[in-house]
């Protein structure tokens, strides 16, 4: 529980630092939810599932930084988090196997909706970055749906695929407030579900099976 509170009071303080925009302060603070949940996360059974998403968190705390740092390091960061959802995979891939066509179509179709939208908008250098970071979000994404109705503990699975979803959401955001159309609250939007969408997947480490292969 400490953790959490942790998590919550950073995630606070960031958010005053944002509607004051106080850089620094949200620069120091930043990083501060994601590390407390890895701090939580070692509270979970072992397996290499927890493993994998402890460190998709370490890499998200490195893209946090490179996101919040002064000067556009908008690439890096990206990078940071394409590591991340690649770990978020592999754990995902770690007790399921399963095709699951569905949600193959589905998070593709997502994928593929959301890049053309940003294309619209106009992309120019940063096209294949975000072609290769959007591929790794969407592979994440199907791969959190695929273990819905498995032989997986049902709560792992569901805490999981929302995470994942809220995830897919809030870089959505990202997307359509910097390359289509910039709107006030992006910057809360984009946090609150990114913070919601962490939550999630670290909470479905708890729910693992001991040493899960």
């Amino acid at each position: 529980m400490g953790w959490l509170i942790l998590a919550l009071m950073g995630a606070v303080t960031f958010l005053y630092g944002v509607s004051t925009h106080a850089a620094l302060l949200c620069l120091l603070v930043k990083p501060l939810p994601v590390l407390a949940l890895l701090g939580w996360l070692h509270d979970a059974p072992p397996s290499d599932y927890r493993r994998w998403i402890s460190l998709g968190l370490i890499f998200s705390v490195l893209g946090d930084v490179l996101l919040a740092w002064p000067g556009d390091l908008f690439v890096f960061g990206l990078g940071a988090f394409l590591v991340a959802h690649l770990a978020y995979l592999k754990a995902y891939l770690s007790d399921c196997k399963r095709l699951a066509l569905l949600p193959l179509v589905l998070a593709l179709g997502l994928g593929g909706v959301l890049l053309g939208i940003l294309i619209s908008g106009g992309l120019g250098p940063l096209l294949v970055p975000v072609i290769v970071y959007g591929s790794a979000i969407s592979a994440m994404l199907w791969r959190a749906l695929a273990r819905l109705g498995t032989d997986v503990p049902q709560r792992s699975a569901l805490l999981a695929a929302a995470g994942a979803g809220a995830f897919v959401f809030s870089d959505s955001v990202i997307g359509i407030d910097r390359f289509v159309a910039p709107f006030h609250a992006a910057p809360y939007v984009i946090i609150l579900s990114y913070w919601l969408g962490q939550w999630g997947i670290a909470a479905s480490a708890f729910s693992q099976r001991l040493n899960t292969n």
